[in-house]
């Protein structure tokens, strides 16, 4: 008979799942209860806990918390995810690709228990493989996360790549190793999301690919380890056996894996699949996958075998963009974006497409945009420093799709600018909502300009045409505008009125004054209180 415990901080809803379910009837003999993940430890301290009944979303520590210390401690243990988080319902159907389920409430009292029978089907299962598989007692008797801890490792060389140093720390970690087993590694990478997830959404659906892929490519708990390797990969560690024996059979596995990141996950995944090695080989193996990750900016959602050909790089084969840089001055961005899309599938498609080619076609692309936008008159790197842009370059080389992303990107921001630009009045009105609102500032004709992302002397060319004077010119007008406000309408001190307009130096804004307006500040206040005195006698 199981054990099982119900964690939720909505006791109601602890009890509606207690006395919901007829649990004798399936083989829990008790059920125990907590209000959050501190009773829950404590609990896990003095009892056996065969299944966990887990809510995600707790104060304190979440379910995902809570499961990550059942980890280490109680590694036998099966969790059950319950949410009301109602936008997972991809990742329910992607969860249940594994051993762990994930309902979402109010959760029907006949799903419920059978998932719990589900989960206990699987206890006996894995229980009957670590009796009777001698390779299912090396992943199953020890705690996952000190294993995964020691390939991290092996595979980081914190360990040295010799026979007898990993032996021994394997010895000395009281985990079973021989230097005599055989491993396959597979990489699996995510190359990108379809979607933006907050930190929490991420790490629930980077668990669901983690359980996906143990279900889909490890098929059974003895035959192998999954490692996460950060930066959205993760490796896979398969024993010599039968499944690593039969490429096509793992190839077809791969893409089942794929497909399931496509549907469920909305991410495109590569899978990169190696060569039997042992233990001491293990580090150089990962670092030959990782490289033909790095190397693969061809493909993506592919199964690439180690050996298989990759692209490499042509002097020749760049294509001359003088007519791109015609094109794109004109305004035809939509040919210029399919000029480049049409190079860069020629190139996947002749299989000529490398790292190298690639990083060389986005920089003869840039400096192209760049010239049309010097052209203009406007600052790239003022144009392109925002996030999204800066974020979409880092990206472009790493895939010919990211490529084809940032391109359309860059065209469609710069194109959008110089259209603008033809309708000058809308740049001068914000040089001038940009001079309005810094009057009190000391302030540039480089700094108006770096404002609408224009070089200064263009700016000065089209502000002259479109209002009559220089930028300087309308700068002073307004703050001696403002000054001669306040020195009618307030009791400001002078000194006062020229700090409000930018004017640090008393001396240098009664001058300035005085040769605009033909008399000084003081004059200038006099003779506005004496007009409003005759008026007011009049």
């Amino acid at each position: 008979m199981r054990q099982l415990l119900i964690v939720d901080d909505e006791p109601i809803a602890v009890e509606g799942l207690k006395s919901g379910v007829d649990w004798q009837s399936i083989g829990i003999s008790r059920v125990m209860t907590a209000n959050n993940a501190d009773q829950a430890m404590e609990i896990f301290g003095r009892e056996r806990v065969d299944i966990l009944l887990c809510d995600i979303e707790m104060p304190k520590a979440s379910g995902l918390q809570l499961l990550e210390w059942v980890r280490s401690h109680c590694p036998g243990t099966e969790t059950i995810f319950l949410t009301c988080h109602a936008d997972f319902q991809y990742a329910k159907q992607a969860i249940q690709l594994g051993s762990l389920d994930y309902l979402l409430k109010p959760i029907p009292y006949d799903e419920l228990k059978a998932v719990v029978e589900k989960a206990i089907r699987k206890m006996d299962k894995d229980r009957y493989m670590s009796e009777f598989s001698q390779f299912g007692k090396f992943w199953l008797q020890h705690q996952p996360l000190l294993v995964e801890r020691f390939w991290l490792d092996v595979l980081g060389q914190a360990i040295p790549a010799l026979p007898r140093a990993i032996s021994m720390a394997a010895q000395e970690r009281n985990i079973p190793y021989s230097d005599k087993l055989v491993f396959l590694p597979i990489l699996l990478r995510v190359r990108r999301w379809y979607k933006e997830y907050s930190l929490r959404d991420k790490k629930t659906m980077e668990y669901a690919l983690r359980k996906a892929a143990e279900e889909v490519l490890m098929q059974r708990q003895d035959s192998g380890l999954l490692i996460s390797a950060g930066d959205d990969s993760m490796l896979v560690v398969l024993n010599g056996g039968k499944e690593a024996s039969e490429p096509e059979s793992l190839k077809a596995l791969c893409h089942s894996y794929i497909s399931a990141c496509r549907t469920y996950f909305m991410c495109d995944v590569s899978c990169y699949i190696g060569e039997k090695v042992r233990g001491h080989e293990m580090a150089a193996a990962y670092q030959r996958l990782q490289r033909m990750d790095a190397d693969n900016v061809a493909s993506d959602n592919c199964v690439v075998f180690l050996g298989d050909r990759q692209g490499t790089a042509s002097p020749h084969t760049l294509p001359d963009m003088g007519m791109w840089g015609i094109m794109l001055k004109e305004g035809a961005g939509e040919k210029v974006i399919g000029e480049a899309e049409s190079f860069i599938g020629q190139q996947v498609e002749a299989g000529r497409l490398s790292p190298q080619l690639l990083a060389l076609f986005i920089q003869d692309f840039q400096q192209m945009v760049h010239y049309v936008l010097q052209i203009k008159g406007i600052q790239a790197h003022q144009l392109l420093s925002d996030s999204l842009s800066a974020e979409r370059f880092a990206r472009a080389g790493r895939s010919a799709k990211d490529a084809v992303i940032w391109i359309r990107h860059m065209v469609d921001k710069s194109l959008d600018y110089m259209n603008s630009l033809e309708h000058s009045p809308s740049v001068v009105e914000q040089a001038k909502t940009y001079i309005h609102q810094h009057l009190a500032e000391e302030i540039s004709r480089e700094d108006i300009a770096s404002h609408v992302f224009l070089n200064p002397d263009y700016l000065t060319r089209i502000f002259k045409r479109e209002t009559g004077m220089s930028i300087s010119d309308y700068l002073l007008q307004q703050r001696l505008r403002i000054a001669a406000e306040l020195l009618a309408n307030t009791d400001l001190a002078v000194s006062a009125v020229a700090s409000r307009i930018g004017y640090a130096n008393f001396s240098h804004f009664s001058r300035i004054f005085k040769k605009y307006m033909g008399i000084n500040p003081l004059e200038y206040r006099q003779s506005q209180e004496s007009r409003k005195s005759d008026s007011v006698k009049s």
